[in-house]
């Protein structure tokens, strides 16, 4: 059973996927057409895009506990451990925590679909 919201997790799901959908600006190049620049740049990271402040204050706010079974559905997520294993898991998650635990979970490129196969396999499914 988790202590961690599935909803929560769910939030954290959908802002990784707004984070890693994102790349970094670039400045158009004069020599090319300018329709091309456009589409080149509609994905752009911009200092609009808050969806990674989101994600840190979500972590942030979390109880310690929380966290590591964030960490741990990661874990889980990517095969690195199985169900059965979840309390093992979850204690190597609070034995490894740090301060920068947000961090330490969007590096993962595909951290959306880690957590919501970790999810899917305690039996939640995000809306």
């Amino acid at each position: 059973m988790l202590n961690v919201n599935p909803d929560t997790v769910c939030r954290l799901i959908e802002l990784a996927q707004a984070y890693h959908v994102r790349e970094p600006a670039n400045i158009p190049n004069e020599d090319n057409n300018t329709v091309d620049d456009w589409s080149q740049n509609m994905l752009d990271d911009h200092k609009d895009n808050t969806s990674y402040e989101e994600f840190e204050t979500i972590i942030k706010d979390l109880e310690p506990d929380q966290q590591h079974e964030v960490v741990a559905l990661l874990w889980l997520g990517r095969g690195d451990y199985s169900l059965e294993e979840w309390d093992s898991t979850v204690k190597l998650a609070r034995q490894q925590w740090s301060p920068e635990t947000a961090q330490y979970l969007i590096d993962h490129p595909l951290l959306a679909d880690y957590l919501r196969e970790g999810l899917e396999l305690h039996g939640y499914e995000c809306d």
